[in-house]
């Protein structure tokens, strides 16, 4: 039967160690249409200010609940059917409380294929297995089952045979399987060997040639990497408990006696476990453990695209942006202050001669004529080489590294067709380089976010979980930031709480065709933006100068009014309180609690009245590398500084400007024991490094972030 939506909110709550009323709060909120950052930034009153990796994790235990009750309707609706369905076992099958709990219940009823147990009942062994099980030697009589015509040529094959009988009811026993499960939980091993005929070529998992520890510590960057080997066919791998422990566990159960009854269940007992129970089990815990890596690679992901997508932008200034390259050339676009190409051509700067001298002047004229204000890099091949010609250049701006992961596919993309479709490929490329300078955001969205390089064994991971992290992570950025209704694309806009692709599109096409929005107001005129819509969307969307003053800020239309309130007691207007901390300081917030607005927002909206639409990404700061260009430049000892590209749950990237990221294994991290990488440091944080081993090899470079990390190497 489904449980009462009350039974899984009181579940919900205990397992989050939340009040049931938040959970309800959420869940309600949910089922009316409401989105996570719609619930977390103005309905604080009722869910207790909970956050949106709460109320996520809200909406995601209620499915998985529901989920549970869907497989048992399917197991009851099964048995009835089938005339199995017993009161006990209905009972039973209404505890459960887990899918795992559920399935042991219906293994035994479950309907098979043909196995040696249905083969052997067939034969008429079920008797003698039945004599065996009760232990009483004294009415065993194999040689009494034999029958040619049915199959049994012998005293051993019917013993055989009830055997095999024994083993699947002992597989199917859920007390056995409960007990067992837990010793896999508790001690079962992760052991990784190589294929010795793939050895050579299996370079890239040397560290798991011999390699066990216990599967329920195994972090997960290590069972990930593991279970690709085995995948690729290099190792092999178990996870299962010392096998005389689990048969112990079984021989206790399933006492064995003696004589001839206690010697066959022993038989019994151990071929049940190596062929039935061991197989499954061991996939189950296999398959949890990996659950819990996926999570945890899952939550490094979205950790990490959420500070890249958060980055410091250099906001609304024209900018050169350069794909550099060799003898292709460097492909250089000028972008006007909102990212509009104004400008873009092939420039040769590494070849030498006179078209390296062209190259510079390009650049010079170029910079001037468009008044350029910063001059974007992508951190690609010949990267750091065309950021060295153009300090050569003296233009009195800053010359940036952009990082241009992902900058290819973009170019290659149906949306960048859409917006440029009679630029090549490689200007597109340029211009994405461009933008993402001017605002990281705006630019990475019309990615897959899988493509920007900022995961841990990205492709190994359940792909539907992660894509829905990823979804989540965009969007909570996205709305966190605010968008400027006049300005976004489509891709931005289907981000936003309430809207989607077909609705962003819609706005997009009303902008174009009627001129930008003066009020949010006017968002009601799109085709298809009913009520709900607005009121998700609305408090996400800024107008910049806009003729009400509030239709800039995160105040939502629907405290308008409220606002208008708090501005004519304070005997002033709106803009008045927007341009005077006097004046809102001045505020008693206490008068204005209602049943329906609470102290939450009512503190909420003071704040955003005192910094109305403030960007919440910090300020842009110019970072320059050393100088230093390839590993080879590189000596053990040198102190650089880097840029964090990339972290894991072992450690964390650094790009300092040489082609190929360092590592900073945690345990070099900090002066203290780090057991979480991502306490400290975080993408795009700016870094000092020590370089510790240079392997030009294998092209790998460790770096520490210790104090006393030089006198280590000295």
């Amino acid at each position: 039967m489904t449980m009462p939506l009350e039974i899984h909110i009181e579940r919900a709550a205990r397992e989050l160690s939340l009040r049931a009323k938040q959970v309800e709060a959420v869940a309600r909120l949910l089922d009316e249409g409401a989105t996570i950052p719609f619930i977390a930034r103005y309905r604080k009153e009722a869910t207790g200010s909970l956050d949106e990796v709460a109320v996520a994790a809200i909406r995601d235990l209620l499915a998985a609940f529901a989920e549970l009750d869907k497989r048992r309707e399917a197991i009851l609706s099964s048995l009835k059917e089938r005339g199995l369905l017993t009161p006990p076992l209905a009972r039973l099958l209404d505890a459960a409380r887990t899918r795992v709990a559920l399935e042991d219940l219906y293994l035994p009823f479950r309907q098979k294929r043909k196995t040696r147990a249905s083969v052997a009942k067939e034969r008429g062994l079920q008797p003698l297995a039945d004599a065996l099980s009760a232990r009483d030697n004294r009415r065993i009589d194999a040689k009494a089952f034999v029958d040619r015509s049915r199959g049994v040529a012998t005293a051993d094959e019917a013993l055989a045979g009830a055997r095999d009988i024994i083993a699947e009811r002992i597989n199917e026993d859920a007390p056995a399987r409960a007990e067992l499960r837990s010793l896999f939980k508790d001690r079962a091993r992760l052991t990784a060997k190589v294929v010795k005929s793939k050895q050579k070529d299996a370079g890239k998992f040397r560290d798991y040639f011999d390699w066990s520890e216990p599967l329920h510590k195994a972090p997960s960057h290590r069972v990930l990497a593991v279970l690709r080997g085995k995948a690729e066919g290099y190792l092999t791998a178990t996870g299962r408990p010392d096998e005389r422990d689990a048969i112990g566990c079984l021989r206790r159960r399933f006492a064995t006696g003696q004589g001839l009854a206690g010697q066959q269940l022993d038989l019994a007992i151990t071929d049940a476990y190596k062929r039935l129970v061991l197989p499954s089990l061991e996939k189950e815990a296999i398959g949890e453990a990996k659950q819990r890596a996926d999570r945890a690679a899952i939550d490094v992901f979205a950790t990490n695209l959420r500070e890249l997508l958060m980055a410091a932008p250099l906001g609304h200034k024209p900018v050169m942006a350069i794909d550099p390259g060799f003898r292709s050339g460097c492909k250089m676009v000028v972008l006007d202050a909102h990212g509009k190409l104004l400008h873009h051509t092939t420039i040769y700067p590494h070849t030498g001669g006179d078209r390296s001298i062209a190259a510079g002047k390009t650049i010079k004229d170029v910079c001037a004529r468009h008044a350029v204000d910063a001059i974007a890099v992508g951190n690609g091949t010949a990267g750091r080489e065309t950021e060295a010609f153009l300090q050569t250049l003296d233009l009195g701006v800053p010359v940036i590294a952009v990082d241009e992961s992902g900058a290819s596919i973009y170019s290659a993309s149906q949306v960048a067709r859409d917006e440029f479709p009679d630029l090549d490929l490689t200007v597109r490329g340029s211009i994405s380089i461009g933008r993402r300078l001017q605002d990281p955001l705006a630019e990475l969205v019309k990615l897959d976010a899988k493509s920007i390089g900022v995961g841990q064994y990205q492709h190994d991971v359940d792909q539907r979980a992660l894509a829905a992290s990823l979804v989540d992570t965009i969007r909570s950025a996205v709305n966190a930031v605010g968008v400027d209704l006049n300005a976004a694309s489509v891709q931005l806009l289907t981000h936003v709480a309430g809207l989607g692709e077909k609705l962003a599109a819609a706005i997009v096409k009303r902008r174009s065709e009627s001129g930008p929005f003066l009020d949010r107001a006017a968002l009601k005129t799109v085709p298809r933006l009913g009520g709900r819509a607005f009121q998700q969307a609305a408090g996400f969307l800024r107008i910049p100068g806009a003729k009400h003053p509030l239709d800039a800020s995160a105040v939502h239309p629907e405290r308008y009014a409220l606002v208008e309130k708090i501005a004519r007691d304070q005997r002033c207007t709106v803009l008045d309180l927007l341009r005077d901390a006097k004046r809102r300081d001045a505020i008693e917030i206490d008068t204005y609690v209602t049943d329906e607005v609470g102290r939450p927002t009512l503190e909420d909206i003071v704040e955003e009245l005192g910094k109305p639409g403030r960007d919440p990404r910090p300020a842009f700061e110019v970072f320059s590398f050393a100088d230093v260009h390839a590993m080879s430049d590189l000596t053990v000892g040198m102190v650089l500084p880097g840029v964090v590209t990339n972290v894991t749950n072992f450690g964390a990237f650094v790009d300092i400007g040489v082609h190929n990221d360092g590592l900073v294994h945690v345990s070099q991290l900090a002066d203290r024991f780090v057991r979480d990488p991502s306490e400290v440091v975080k993408v795009r944080d700016r870094v000092q490094v020590t370089v510790t081993q240079i392997d030009l090899e294998r092209k790998r470079i460790a770096l520490s972030m210790r104090s006393d990390a030089k006198s280590q190497v000295g």
